[in-house]
């Protein structure tokens, strides 16, 4: 084993190095007993410098000398204990992401009816945190070149866990809106730089694999936000107000709650390192040979073999945004361009074309069971009984009571009420039209001037009406389907993670890309037969669960297709395209709910086929060692 060893740090050194005996100071003040590792990682020269390459082709064999340098160093250090708690400390930032997806969409029933949202406030709500993810991309996965993975990620996360803190006490619809999209900013640079930071700690053999079991905290992101949301928001007990200016509801609980990932996220990271290459690529050789003896460390006492200590130095580089638009790196750059575009396109746009469909067929079926009434007399009844998917018309009303009760899309048109009384009633969707009252109270009810529509009122009196908002009672039933929903299309993507996890490193990131991406496209075509309830939801599942091992490649495809120095600022960029295509295409397939389905399935199918096509024009980067 140790001649092995020996003939490995000879490799390196002659690789890295043509001074004999030559040593990094960061071997200063070991032990002599140690056994140092004297292999020195280069870095890339700048193009001033004295062993500056003469041509292209030089500098790029120099390139690919000196990955293969890490490459060799990171396979000494092995994959470990220390490999696996990096994976769950990552875990969690992950999670946090898939976390802030589900947030919005599953508070808005209820924090429509505390902050009286308009059917515009709630869309600009939803689109809002796609925004913020958007802009955080960009700017964290640039910046994360510049100051380094670790301290980018905490600083987001913090950003994220603050807002999201606030977010949950704020009761204006304005400060909830700004406090959700700066939660977005910071949360959007998570991706870009877990994916970048686990990369650099993962020897070749083991990269594709385990970055798409990382992919799988998602996914439990998803499953957690579900599974809180379930468990939270429907108890509206949970709950306290001062007055009438400050209530906290439960889906306050809920957001409150949904912040634990981040936060947990940030506590664990402070006690992991910074990614060694970064160190090694911006001259800081003897943090970056620190980290990886650490590493080295851990992982062998782990297996219970004797500890070896690595020495490496670097010259500096720097780099900037428009790097990756260099001629090198131009063609790869519009290509991944136009890949993560469609494919984000396409799977936003029908994860959230799928919800609202189930939605409108549940609307259709309510309405296909309305009751209607016509030319009926009432007299002397007490109505205390929820009444609720009616439609009254031209009925009379004499000396009745409606008191303490609900209606719940109820209709009464050209109808007379006549000393009727009106006590503790609350509405949704509920309307009065044409109608004539007299000598009718209103005591405490919410029936203001928009339910009574165009109706006569002739010595009848208002008093003591409800305050707040109109509410919607039939979205409290509804609340649990979408829990139920968002809980199953989460987890229908678990078999594709695994299958893509083990698959990856054995036919290739192309290959994984392009054939979801076209299986993908075909069951498009099945949502044409999705009519029913039950049919929409088992599409939805099977659509999130091939498309999920797309993302999957596409996620080790980005890192593995940039040098370190641009890896974050291009998973930063094309993670902030991949925002922008979400928002087009969930506003355009939005659109289209309850006219037709043509166009969005030919719209998913079209971008699904033009992404797979584009990704085989890729470079294949299974067995290549990371740049």
């Amino acid at each position: 084993m140790e001649d092995g060893y020996q003939n490995k740090t000879a490799f390196i050194k002659g690789a890295a190095n043509d001074d004999e005996g030559g040593h990094s100071d960061s071997t200063e003040g070991h032990d002599e007993d140690d056994e140092i590792y004297e292999g020195e990682y280069q870095g890339i020269p700048r193009a001033d410098s004295s062993k500056a390459a003469d041509s292209l082709g030089e500098r790029r064999k120099d390139q690919e000398e000196l990955a293969q340098q890490y490459e060799t160093i990171l396979q000494e250090c092995g994959h470990g204990r220390f490999q696996w708690t990096l994976y769950f400390v990552l875990g969690l930032a992950l999670m946090a992401d898939g976390v802030e997806i589900f947030v919005v969409g599953f508070v808005l029933p209820s924090a429509e009816k505390d902050m009286c949202l308009s059917e515009e406030s709630k869309g600009m709500l939803g689109l809002i945190v796609y925004l913020g993810m958007m802009v955080g991309a960009f700017v964290w996965g640039g910046l994360a070149d510049r100051i380094g993975r670790r301290q980018s990620l905490l600083i987001c996360l913090s950003i994220n866990s603050v807002f999201s803190f606030f977010s949950s006490f704020v009761q204006g619809y304005s400060t909830f809106l700004f406090c959700r999209l700066l939660s977005g900013v910071g949360i959007g640079g998570s991706i870009p730089i877990v994916f970048s930071y686990y990369s650099e700690f993962l020897a070749q053999e083991k990269r594709g694999e385990h970055l798409s079991w990382l992919c799988m905290f998602w996914m439990i992101g998803g499953i957690y936000a579900s599974a809180m949301a379930w468990a939270i928001i429907p108890h509206y007990g949970w709950s306290f107000q001062m007055g009438s200016a400050y209530q906290f509801h439960s889906w306050r609980v809920f957001v409150l709650v949904c912040a634990f990932p981040s936060v947990a996220a940030i506590a664990s990271l402070t006690t992991m390192p910074e990614s060694p290459r970064f160190f090694l690529e911006n001259g800081k050789h003897d943090e970056g040979w620190m980290i990886l003896k650490q590493v080295h460390d851990t992982n062998m006492r782990a297996k219970g073999h004797p500890e070896k200590v690595f020495s490496v130095s670097i010259s500096e580089t720097h780099i900037n945004f428009l790097a990756i638009f260099n001629p090198e790196y131009r063609r790869t750059t519009f290509m991944m361009m136009a890949v993560w575009f469609t494919m984000s396109f396409s799977y936003y746009g029908l994860t959230v074309w799928f919800p609202d469909m189930i939605k409108y067929i549940q609307k259709q079926d309510y309405a296909s069971r309305t009751k209607f009434f016509t030319k009926e007399r009432v007299e002397h009844v007490t109505f205390n009984f929820t009444l609720e998917n009616q439609v009254h018309r031209q009925g009379q009303y004499f000396n009745d009571k409606f008191i303490n009760l609900k209606m719940k899309s109820m209709v009464f048109e050209d109808s007379l009420f006549e000393e009727c009384y009106f006590e503790d009633i609350t509405s949704s969707r509920s309307f009065f039209r044409n109608c004539t009252f007299i000598s009718t109270l209103f005591y405490n009810t919410d029936l203001f001037q928009n339910r009574i529509i165009n109706s006569k009122l002739v010595n009848s009196t208002f008093l003591h009406n409800k305050e707040g908002c109109l509410l919607d009672f039939t979205d409290d039933n509804n609340a649990y389907m979408i829990y139920f929903v968002s809980f199953l299309g989460t987890l229908a993507v678990l078999p594709g993670n695994i299958v893509s996890a083990l698959l990856m490193d054995k036919i290739g990131r192309l290959r994984m890309l392009a054939g979801s991406s076209v299986i993908s496209c075909v069951s498009c075509f099945f949502l044409s037969f999705g009519s029913t309830e039950s049919g929409m939801i088992a599409l939805l599942c099977l659509f999130g669960g091939i498309s999920i091992a797309s993302w999957n490649a596409l996620d080790v495809l980005t890192v593995e297709l940039y040098p370190s120095d641009k890896r974050t600022t291009a998973f930063g960029f094309l993670n902030a395209l991949c925002k922008l295509a979400a928002v087009l295409g969930i506003s355009i397939f939005q659109s289209f709910v309850g006219i037709t389905k043509a166009v969005p399935i030919l719209f998913a199918a079209g971008a699904l086929a033009a992404g797979s096509f584009l990704a085989l024009k890729l470079p294949e980067t299974r067995g290549q060692v990371l740049q």
